[in-house]
């Protein structure tokens, strides 16, 4: 006999694991469904390589919602997040940039660049900080239609415009340049320095197929300017034991109360009938059936693979086809028996215990994107580097490091010279070449260092995480896909066409990130119905 729940949830990433969580607390029957042999999704820690635990794709912290920490007591579940003190940049002159969790320190390091940025810097900051607290209540909410007739419907915009009313001039305009601006040019307004605006630029193109000069990127790095440790906004960590521990906790918090979760659970069909979901089918052709069905995993899988687009309106179809997926980045995990030395700034410091950026400049990070325009993976890539094992040693052996190597631009639709299409596997290890070899240009000890590495291109990913075309945020962060436009018009608000299918993952409001809100937000739309 088919099993009988309240709600399934499909995918135990850590959205749809915060979804499962809110629902078993409120008394639900719930199940998650997880098709890899581990919780987590892109947020998992794995053991690659004897003694080497690997944050294999989502490796840093900081979007995460304090709501959900406090919510669902995430502390006493195991979650621990270590501050991740600042960024380095190496610069190709021998020089370099060095911005701490130290006021004094970062001023300083700046000024040594630029009197006039090091002042700058605080009057950026506390523009950016005001910018996140407008933007911070929008993340909680459920996206309206602005075209509905409903006055109800209509209030959280009216609340937003008065709200925005209510600035200062200076805040308004800055709302809207990072609405329509690209990151340098927003950052232009402010600084002089090319490697702080270059580093500071990457934030704006992290999972987008833009560049650093692309119009819109502004926002992006606003979205990535919101996430706060402690209250402390624009902070960032790492999570004991890897991020997989922030999904273990989720998770432990859901089984707590109440939630069952499988592995090795492949959901094959999402069952209609009438217009209304009624379970879903398993890999092993098992029914479960359930009057609530939440998504995690991105549209085209949904739509298009689990319910079938012969059940959905036409319009609808045609919006989830357009929707832009383009992934961008590849991830290079390698295993150290010691650590790198920068030739800008020798020897083990602290310098190596936050992110080590290769954006030397704004001219390099243009010309990386330059390279993925053309189906081209960047000879010359910018890349955002942790070594976790310098601030938690239980990931990798004694004396031994783990070094986690975010890059961009890795196009997921990979061409050859005369364009002609390219096949990842084949080029997938002179990929990793490439981020090795740039990196050597200001470590040239790495290569001695390297005991083993993972390299994952896009079709990695797409294929053993289950994100199309590898975009890591399960659809861009683009301006035609935020807000009550993501995933597609008139459907922001976590339903579905479907009666009863709810979406959850970051193919929905606000988006990407290690953060829960999609997962949170839809689990109380849910619950409403």
């Amino acid at each position: 006999m088919p099993q009988q729940y309240d709600a399934i949830v499909i995918g135990a990433g850590h959205n749809g694991l915060t979804a499962a969580a809110y629902l078993a607390r409120a008394g639900r029957k719930v199940v998650v469904l997880e098709r890899r042999h581990v919780v987590g999704g892109a947020a998992v820690t794995e053991e690659v390589f004897p003694g080497f635990k690997f944050s294999v794709c989502s490796y840093v912290v900081s979007l995460l919602r304090p709501e959900i920490i406090r919510e669902l007591d995430l502390a006493s579940h195991g979650l621990e997040i270590l501050p991740l003190d600042g960024t380095f940049t190496p610069m190709p002159n021998g020089d370099h940039l060095w911005r701490t969790n130290d006021h004094a320190q970062t001023f300083r390091n700046i000024a040594r660049h630029s009197r006039m940025d090091a002042e700058a810097y605080d009057e950026y900051g506390r523009a950016m900080v005001e910018m996140g607290r407008f933007a911070k209540p929008i993340l909680g909410m459920t996206p309206p239609d602005p075209f509905s007739m409903r006055l109800r419907e209509l209030k959280p915009l009216l609340d937003i415009l008065n709200r925005f009313r209510g600035l200062p001039d200076n805040d308004r305009y800055n709302q809207l340049q990072l609405l329509t601006m690209s990151a340098t040019d927003f950052l232009d307004q402010w600084f002089e320095t090319d490697v702080l605006k270059a580093t500071m630029s990457a934030s704006g193109i992290i999972g987008t197929f833009l560049g650093v000069k692309s119009p819109g990127t502004a926002y992006v790095l606003l979205h990535h300017y919101m996430g706060e440790i402690d209250g402390a906004f624009r902070s960032w960590g790492l999570s004991r034991g890897g991020t997989g521990m922030v999904s273990e906790s989720i998770a432990s918090a859901a089984r707590a109360a109440g939630a069952e979760i499988r592995t090795k659970s492949t959901v094959t069909k999402i069952m209609v009938s009438n217009g209304r979901s009624s379970g879903v089918v398993l890999e092993n052709g098992d029914y479960i059936l359930a009057d609530t069905v939440l998504s995690s995993v991105d549209p085209r899988l949904t739509f298009q693979k689990m319910v079938g687009e012969e059940h959905l309106p036409t319009e609808f179809v045609e919006d989830i086809r357009r929707y832009k997926f383009r992934g961008s980045s590849g991830k290079v995990n390698i295993a150290l028996d010691g650590l790198p030395d920068f030739t800008a700034m020798p020897g083990v410091g602290p310098h190596l215990r936050g992110a080590i950026s290769i954006s030397p400049s704004v001219e390099y990070m243009e010309r990386a994107y330059d390279d993925a325009k053309y189906g081209r993976y960047s000879t010359q890539p910018y890349i955002d580097i942790v070594i976790p094992s310098l601030t938690d040693p239980s990931v990798a052996p004694p004396g031994k490091h783990v070094m986690s190597c975010f890059v961009q631009y890795a196009p997921y639709d990979l061409r050859n010279d005369d364009g002609s299409p390219a096949d990842w596997d084949d080029h997938r290890e002179a990929f990793g070449d490439a981020v090795i070899n740039a990196i050597a240009r200001h470590a040239p000890n790495i290569r001695e260092r390297i005991l083993h590495r993972q390299v994952l291109t896009p079709l990695d990913i797409e294929r053993e995480f289950g994100l199309s075309e590898g975009n890591i945020f399960q659809g861009e962060l683009t301006l035609e896909q935020l807000f009550f436009l993501r995933p597609a018009p008139g459907w922001a608000d976590y339903r579905t066409p479907i009666k009863g299918l709810y979406m959850c993952g970051s193919a929905t409001h606000p988006g990407g990130g290690l953060m829960g809100a999609p997962g949170r937000n839809a689990a109380m739309k849910a619950m409403q119905s």
